[in-house]
């Protein structure tokens, strides 16, 4: 194989790096398609647009091969832990506040640090990515969340479990930034329908901590009418950890074994990195057979993308990862406006899911049972029926009349109107019936918005883009954390103010601009 690669790159004739040869030369550009572009930043940066088309044709041509279904796995292992971990620390919150006590009467410690943390690591790995690449961040940020897990799991009071908490919070902040972006910026245009598809990984995360909150805390958490809660009477969240962690470090040391992976070519395209890759792509087409036609002289000869002569730490190229995001009239317009999706539903997540225990036991105190084990057993079922979400979702966001803003706006709305009927419930059935169905009806949300984000911003300033989103994201959630924890979640206040924040999510996903079924990201 070595042999066929250097042979095809040294048919390549050697272009000049330092300029524009485009401009020169207009049969190196004549065949190159823009028309299947999301977004036309040839005027932004002519050379970047036509180089990014040849990629995408040439990622297209190459098509679906096994390299891509392995990152649809071991990428979704990443979405996976990203769940697993929020939903663990908020099962673990009242289980921690009864044997600990808790320092603040009003606020919810556990669920403030994992949101703080989540947020600096959104910060961290999300604008990183856009200079040093995703290789890192994929390799390295699940160990990160093993370790701090398993410590977690062994915190002797209620101050030490919350630094825990906030420090694996921030190793699975990016996870899901890196991993949808990573996956994305190698698929081909016909399987992009497969990110949406990615968050059933997302479910998978709450399912089986749903399910091993069933089986640790039915059965070893103190009553919650227990007056003195003791260690040895309350050892589930702590099992629930050192559990959750084994499985997360299972999950890093597969990544490691399983794939060795390479920056992305989208990136590596804005990076003006030719030489690397079309060698990733060459070797791809190679190993699995598959046609390419691309030559490394004709991606040469549309010239030099803007600044990539500067260092990748110079003030012109880490100010344009922000700028580039607003680069356009449009893409300004689509930025802010995806951007307050994710503040708005940064504000709803905490505030119905994080809280969710709260509510199946309020709600079934309603009904008439409010044990340990219905409460857990219920949410063990919301988790399971949140499979259901992201899988509706891969088959809506490709039909003509839904595609990726009617998805959001279907979600959005079926959501909202299962959170006005919860605040009614009368009887058990109802109380899991109701809250299994708003957990598939919002994940039909969350698995859309987790994919059309990364199709929406450019592969240059992607991961800084997402980054930003989710930093948003996570400042709602800390102001959702704080509603929650001053509203009451023993009453339906707090739902009727779900309720409302998914109605207002139904506008704003319609006022997005870009559609991109069908499109190819840039």
């Amino acid at each position: 194989m070595a042999d066929s690669i250097d042979s095809k790159m040294a048919a390549s004739t050697n272009v000049e790096k330092g300029g524009n040869l485009a401009n020169n030369d207009s049969s190196s550009s004549d065949s190159i398609d823009l028309q299947n572009e999301l977004i036309n930043t040839s005027k932004i940066d002519d050379v970047l647009a036509r180089k990014m088309a040849l990629v995408n044709a040439a990622i297209d041509e190459i098509g679906m091969t096994p390299f891509q279904w392995k990152l649809f796995f071991l990428n979704g292992f990443g979405y996976a832990v990203d769940s697993l971990l929020i939903v663990c620390q908020s099962i673990a919150q009242p289980a921690v506040t009864q044997e600990f006590g808790n320092p603040s009467k009003y606020v919810a410690g556990v669920s403030l640090a994992s949101q703080v943390g989540l947020l600096v690591g959104a910060a961290i790995w999300g604008f990183s990515a856009d200079v040093i690449g995703r290789k890192l961040a994929f390799n390295t940020s699940l160990f990160i969340c093993a370790g701090f897990v398993l410590i977690a799991g062994g915190m002797p009071n209620y101050i030490s479990f919350c630094a825990m908490v906030a420090i694996y919070s921030a190793g699975a902040g990016g996870n899901y930034i890196l991993d949808a972006t990573n996956f994305l910026e190698f698929l081909p245009v016909t399987h992009s329908w497969l990110v949406t598809f990615l968050a059933v990984w997302w479910a998978v995360g709450y399912a089986i901590t749903g399910l091993l909150a069933w089986a640790f805390m039915s059965n070893y958490s103190c009553a919650p009418d227990a007056t003195v809660c003791t260690r040895a009477d309350n050892m589930g969240w702590r099992y629930l950890h050192f559990t959750c962690g084994s499985l997360v470090l299972v999950l890093s040391v597969l990544r490691l074994l399983a794939i060795r992976m390479v920056q992305t070519p989208r990136w590596l395209t804005s990076q003006n990195r030719d030489d690397e890759l079309y060698q990733i792509l060459l070797e791809l087409s190679e190993k699995y057979k598959r046609p390419f036609s691309l030559t490394l002289e004709k991606l040469q000869s549309q010239g030099r993308v803007l600044h990539t002569d500067k260092s990748v730490w110079s003030a012109v190229r880490l100010k344009s990862h922000f700028a580039g995001l607003f680069s356009t009239s449009r893409l300004a317009y689509s930025t802010v406006m995806i951007i307050i999706n994710w503040l708005l539903i940064g504000t709803v997540s905490p505030l119905y899911g994080v809280f969710l225990p709260y509510y199946l036991q309020s709600r079934g105190a309603v009904t008439g049972d409010n044990s340990n084990y219905t409460t857990w057993r219920n949410y063990a079922i919301n988790q399971v029926a949140g499979l259901v979400g992201p899988v509706l979702a891969g088959i809506l966001v490709e039909t003509r009349y839904f595609g990726r803003r009617g998805t959001l706006a279907v979600g959005a709305a079926i959501t909202t109107a299962l959170q006005f009927g919860y605040t009614q419930i009368k009887t058990p059935a109802q109380n899991v019936g109701v809250s299994a169905a708003i957990s598939a009806a919002s994940n039909i949300y969350y698995g859309t918005i987790y994919a059309y984000t990364p199709e929406i911003l450019p592969s240059a300033h992607r991961a800084t883009g997402y980054g930003i989103c989710v930093v948003l994201n996570r400042i709602g959630g800390i102001v959702g954390v704080l509603v929650g924890s001053y509203a009451n979640v023993q009453t339906v206040v707090p739902l009727w103010i779900c309720a409302g924040l998914y109605g207002a999510l139904i506008i704003t996903s319609l006022l997005l601009p870009f559609e991109s079924r069908g499109k190819r990201s840039i």
